[in-house]
């Protein structure tokens, strides 16, 4: 299946839709540390890059019509979060940053069959309820365009009148859903909250829903603290551990996890970051010999109040971009010592699950910048693969359905 990717970033999410079965036709980004990433692994060709075209560019001025001669399968991307982040001015739409307009002039351009949207929670906020009620409804129909210097606010006027009027659509629309999702809940080693958007074509008919959870964080404690399995694991005892404190009820812990596993045999405990970073195939110590590209020792890492690091034995912190600095020390590893150091580029790569042979930028700061903004690869691979399953499925029923006529006829 092929899929077109705007704001690639580092590749987070088009890895994860390659191991999901999907070819990029296009991976665009205006950043040029972004662009640098991309075409370094693809020129070394890397297993799921070498394939790659990256483009830099403007996706407001993209030849949308040249990119893709053909309908594709998948329209991907994460919009500049800064608009709608914590961390930032919180300008929204007036923002000029905002590139969600932009993003549904390429849907309503290549109209390809899904597209999958990451962003950070902060659109979610009841700030911007206004505004995600905007965007959803602008995917939902994007062949409504806004008018010449109409306001978003005016288009969303006419956009609520076509959805409340109970338009029939066609392949010009979408059945769009959205919801925030945690990385921890799908096997990443990080507690990363973020808001997805996904939508189907409406001729294709598919219901769809995200993926469930697979991972459970009641599941760690019961692992640490009722049958000690964590600590046997990684070759510790409970007090070698850096976990901040042993739950207060151990019996709940235990009846709460063992009523998950009756029903949910298969669900696993959330992963931490001495899982990531120390489990089947540890990295060393940065501070020793090694020839692990990006695995630099990074001095001068310091905790106080607030700014403490990721505890070893529990998802890591939200890796982040560091623009506006990382207040809550999200760049640090905390040891059950007490003692901090900054993460390295490659440990934090991992802890966004991407694999070992993917290569980042020389320097820690461009590099983390562009670790910290990328979507897990676990992540994008598993809802890559539930969308995947969903167009293969419409093509067996198409296919079946075309039988079926013809036998008719």
């Amino acid at each position: 299946m092929t899929a077109v990717e705007l704001f690639a970033g580092a590749g987070g999410l088009a890895l994860g839709l390659a191991r999901a079965g999907f070819q990029h036709i296009a991976l665009v980004d205006w950043d040029p540390d972004a662009y640098e990433t991309l075409a370094m692994n693809a020129d070394k060709g890397h297993p799921l890059a070498r394939d790659w075209k990256p483009l830099r560019a403007d996706v407001r001025n993209l030849p949308y019509e040249e990119i893709a001669a053909e309908p594709i399968d998948l329209l991907a991307g994460g919009p500049p979060c800064q608009p709608f982040s914590q961390g930032g001015l919180h300008k929204g739409p007036l923002d000029p940053r905002d590139m969600f307009p932009a993003f549904i002039e390429a849907v309503r351009r290549l109209r390809p069959r899904a597209f999958l949207i990451e962003n950070v929670r902060g659109l979610a906020r009841p700030t911007f309820a206004t505004y995600l009620e905007y965007i959803v409804l602008g995917l939902t129909y994007p062949w409504l365009r806004p008018q010449p210097d109409e306001g978003w606010l005016d288009h969303l006027a006419r956009l609520e009148d076509v959805h409340t009027a109970r338009f029939i659509g066609d392949d010009h629309s979408y059945n769009v859903v959205f919801q925030v999702l945690n990385a921890a809940d799908y096997g990443v080693a990080q507690r990363r909250e973020r808001l997805f958007i996904v939508g189907f074509r409406q001729d294709l008919g598919i219901h769809w829903s995200f993926p469930r959870p697979t991972h459970h964080a009641v599941l760690l404690s019961y692992e640490q603290w009722v049958t000690g399995e964590y600590w046997e694991r990684h070759g510790l005892t409970p007090d070698q551990g850096a976990v901040t404190k042993k739950p207060a009820n151990l019996n709940r812990v235990k009846r709460l996890a063992e009523r998950l596993l009756k029903e949910k045999p298969d669900a696993l405990p959330w992963r931490t970051a001495r899982d990531a970073l120390w489990g089947n195939d540890p990295l060393p110590d940065p501070r020793l010999p090694h020839d692990i590209p990006n695995h630099v020792y990074w001095p001068g890492a310091r905790a106080y109040p607030g700014h403490t690091g990721s505890a070893l034995d529990e998802p890591a912190k939200t890796i982040k971009a560091g623009v506006h600095g990382v207040p809550g020390g999200e760049n640090m590893l905390r040891f059950n010592d007490g003692s901090v150091r900054y993460l390295t580029v490659r440990e934090a790569a991992r802890i966004q699950a991407f694999p070992d042979d993917y290569a980042f930028p020389e320097g820690w700061t461009r590099a983390m910048k562009l670790v910290g903004n990328a979507v897990p690869v676990a992540l994008g691979e598993i809802i890559g693969r539930s969308i995947a399953n969903a167009l293969q499925q419409a093509d067996v029923a198409r296919e079946e359905g075309g039988r079926e006529l013809s036998a008719t006829n």
